[in-house]
């Protein structure tokens, strides 16, 4: 029987190991090296971005459009733009909300990852930590800002009736003809100061989305319903039973004080690292009136017409 070399195998078994413990050591530098360089971000956002762990959590409806919607696939009739996954389902979102994310998660150099919830616990969703902000046309008002914080508007809106197509009312041209209608709009937002606004009102109860409110609007259950122009306009589109009355200036709906007509990001009270990160990168891609008129075009034209 040959004889072993004890002395020779257990110096080439610790050779093998040191190579092998060379090899990964350096593997992982290079891994770890990578890591660091994907981390690093401009001075002005590095203190969001490590709260956000490198991704730009949104919460919308996803139901919302144009603001944003819900689609089976990436593709959307744009080039330059693919519609983004909906966290946890195997569907996508696009819309103007989506859009405007987008830019600004670029922007900050985070991973845009967007959720789709119910607009009735959009914001018990972000206060559970579910995602960081609120990008849904959300309206600031003074009653928000006691449990939330908001970024400048990202979108101006101005409010519409939305009627059914071939109703007397589409001869209205102030909010004094809609006197004694029964009247709808969505639960839980500020419209429901503007339904108020409408003399001797019949109030219908407020349904979960703006796409019931279009179709009780169309199906005659109410006379009319009080939504922004962006939507009441692409609810034309897809639905021919709706039409949309909008005010001249003094004929219509009346801010009510303490609200806007701003529609901002909402962050959690007291979030105001994030909050200002997100303002600051609004700043650095010029966001303004001109491009939010641009996008929400493109926003409109895009949607697919059975959202």
């Amino acid at each position: 029987m040959k004889k072993i070399n004890f002395t020779s195998v257990c110096k080439k078994t610790f050779a093998l190991a040191a190579t092998i413990l060379l090899f990964t050591s350096t593997g992982c530098s290079k891994k770890n090296k990578a890591t660091e360089e994907a981390a690093v971000y401009k001075p002005e956002y590095e203190e969001a971005c490590k709260l956000l762990k490198g991704k730009f959590r949104v919460g919308m409806e996803c139901a919302y459009a144009p603001f944003n919607w819900t689609q089976s696939s990436t593709k959307i009739a744009s080039d330059g733009w693919e519609a983004v996954p909906i966290f946890g389902t195997p569907d996508y979102a696009f819309g103007y909300d989506v859009m405007f994310s987008k830019m600004i998660a670029d922007e900050m150099g985070l991973k845009l990852e967007v959720h789709k919830v119910q607009w009735s616990s959009i914001v018990l969703g972000m206060k559970s930590g579910d995602y960081d902000m609120i990008i849904a046309g959300m309206i600031y008002s003074q009653d928000r800002d006691k449990t939330l914080d908001f970024t400048r508007a990202y979108y101006n809106r101005d409010n519409v009736m939305v009627i059914k197509t071939g109703s007397p009312l589409a001869a209205a041209t102030t909010l004094a003809d809609f006197t004694g209608c029964k009247a709808t709009t969505q639960i839980n937002t500020n419209w429901s100061l503007y339904v108020e606004q409408i003399p001797e009102v019949k109030i219908i109860p407020y349904p979960e989305t703006t796409a019931e409110v279009v179709m009780q609007v169309a199906m005659g259950a109410v006379d009319c319903a009080v939504l922004d122009y962006p939507t009441g306009y692409s609810a034309t589109l897809s639905n021919p039973d709706v039409s949309i009355v909008r005010f001249k200036k003094g004929n219509g709906f009346v801010t009510p004080e303490g609200a806007s007509e701003a529609c901002s990001v909402a962050v959690d009270e007291g979030n105001l690292v994030i909050r200002d990160a997100v303002a600051k990168a609004m700043d650095a891609i010029g966001w303004d009136q001109a491009k939010m008129d641009t996008y929400m075009d493109l926003a409109i034209k895009t949607q697919p017409l059975s959202n």
